[in-house]
């Protein structure tokens, strides 16, 4: 599922440096394995029934102040799953974790032009705090 998420983004405008800088590295499912047993990251599933439908993973990311904020790196619901609330149920879960340790914050990315992306994040309560820009020296 991760896979699909990552080829998904790939596709739109600006995925595909993400790809190559910001999205999961493979091999993706150790990632998430590693992930599973760190105790400061979390990765959950979004069900429906008991068929998994989507995933969320984020970790926490230590700011210059000492304090600290949950890094979204993964938020993914199958096409034919979405618009039912299961990633607002993922993200639900992933604030209350971050809560639950004092973390100061939520970051997350939405890619340039990603309004559904962008929508969903607002929210619940993220906002734009940086455009990143990028220019290929490729021909």
């Amino acid at each position: 599922m991760a896979e699909a998420g990552i080829a998904e983004l790939t596709l739109r405008r600006g995925g595909a440096v993400w790809s190559q800088t910001d999205a999961r590295a493979e091999p993706v499912d150790a990632g998430l394995r590693r992930e599973l047993e760190d105790p400061d990251a979390l990765v959950i599933v979004g069900t429906i029934d008991t068929t998994v439908v989507g995933y969320a993973a984020c970790h926490v990311d230590p700011l210059h102040d000492g304090h600290a904020i949950a890094r979204i790196t993964d938020l993914y619901v199958l096409p034919d799953a979405r618009k039912v609330g299961i990633g607002e149920a993922m993200m639900a879960a992933v604030e209350e974790w971050a809560r639950k340790r004092s973390l100061v914050g939520l970051d997350a990315v939405a890619l340039p032009g990603d309004r559904d992306t962008k929508n969903f994040f607002e929210t619940f309560g993220l906002v734009a705090r940086a455009i990143q820009v990028h220019r290929s020296l490729e021909s």
